[in-house]
């Protein structure tokens, strides 16, 4: 911050301008094959597809799961990426090829990690009466997204901001750490602020960053951003100034993460480097044990959709 004295100087008086946030509105996905339930993606899109390794961002709810059928995912793949899954509200039963049957719970990080391939299911309980969360997945960089399957669950507690409390579920944040690895540099937050509330986080300036808005009105360095948006800042902030100008609580969750420079294909529930990475997972799913399989789950597996007719075409970071 800039403080100007009583007597300006011409070159003093002017004062650095904010940094530019991008605004990268949802647009609404059914997902889960042919028991679909709608959420709003606001990554990958056509002018960004990245936010440090961040590739992939959903947002759904609160729905109530007498109207919707709640979530109802069959057994799918995934190859050369991390899922993290984050609830508000309501409970989802997750079972997996590596033997894992866990469940997510509010405020409870579950970190999948496919590498090679994975398979799993996602069905939310029957004690959900709302269900609100975030899916997100992580790219892994080339030397690394052929590792074996793993799992983590951590509950951060949570820690004081200016205004209101964080959550930091991957990464560092507000003097915590979360114990959970990651194979690139990242940051995982929820944040709550009171109504009316401004803070200033500390943040890694080596980072690009993204605040997705889940309710509440909120100003980033000065941009106005509205529900289901996702703001996106470029890297050499040292801070981020987040205003709720709400009358009620805003809830927001915070990604960042070094640029990944590394350019990637991304298919289904595929991530890879080329055409012939996908064509070689898809085959392998339909015909293949390479994901193994996910016990316990009441039905059949989802089948793989046909590959699109013009080949696939790698993006990487907007520079």
């Amino acid at each position: 911050m800039v403080v100007e004295s009583e007597t300006k100087a011409p070159e003093a008086a002017a004062r650095p301008s904010a940094p530019r946030v991008e605004v990268l509105p949802p647009r609404d996905v059914p997902l889960g094959g042919p028991r679909a339930m709608t959420v709003r993606r606001t990554l990958p899109q056509r002018n960004r597809s990245l936010i440090g390794a961040w590739c992939f961002a959903d947002h759904y709810g609160p729905d109530d799961v007498a109207d919707t059928g709640g979530m109802d995912v069959a057994p799918h793949p995934h190859t050369g990426l991390q899922t993290v899954s984050w609830l508000f509200t309501g409970e989802i039963e997750h079972r997996d090829s590596l033997g894992i049957h866990a469940f997510v719970r509010p405020g409870e990080l579950n970190l999948m990690t496919s590498g090679h391939g994975i398979s799993h299911s996602e069905l939310s309980t029957p004690a959900t009466t709302v269900l609100h969360g975030v899916q997100l997945w992580v790219a892994l960089p080339e030397e690394h997204r052929n590792t074996g399957r793993d799992f983590h669950h951590h509950t951060p507690s949570p820690v004081p901001v200016p205004g209101g409390e964080a959550r930091v579920f991957l990464g560092s944040l507000a003097g915590d750490t979360s114990p959970v690895p990651t194979f690139t540099p990242l940051l995982g937050a929820e944040l709550t602020l009171a109504p009316g509330a401004t803070t200033t986080l500390a943040v890694d300036p080596a980072f690009e960053h993204g605040l997705l808005v889940d309710r509440g009105d909120v100003l980033l360095e000065g941009t106005p951003l509205r529900p289901a948006d996702l703001g996106y800042l470029a890297p050499g902030a040292g801070t981020l100034t987040i205003t709720n100008t709400s009358d009620t609580p805003a809830r927001l969750i915070l990604l960042g993460g070094t640029p990944f420079e590394e350019q990637i294909v991304m298919w289904w529930n595929f991530i890879g480097r080329s055409m012939d990475d996908i064509t070689r997972a898809r085959e392998d799913w339909m015909t293949g044990d390479r994901f193994g399989e996910v016990k316990g789950y009441p039905g059949d597996r989802l089948p793989a959709p046909e590959l699109p007719a013009t080949p696939l075409k790698p993006r990487g970071r907007v520079r």
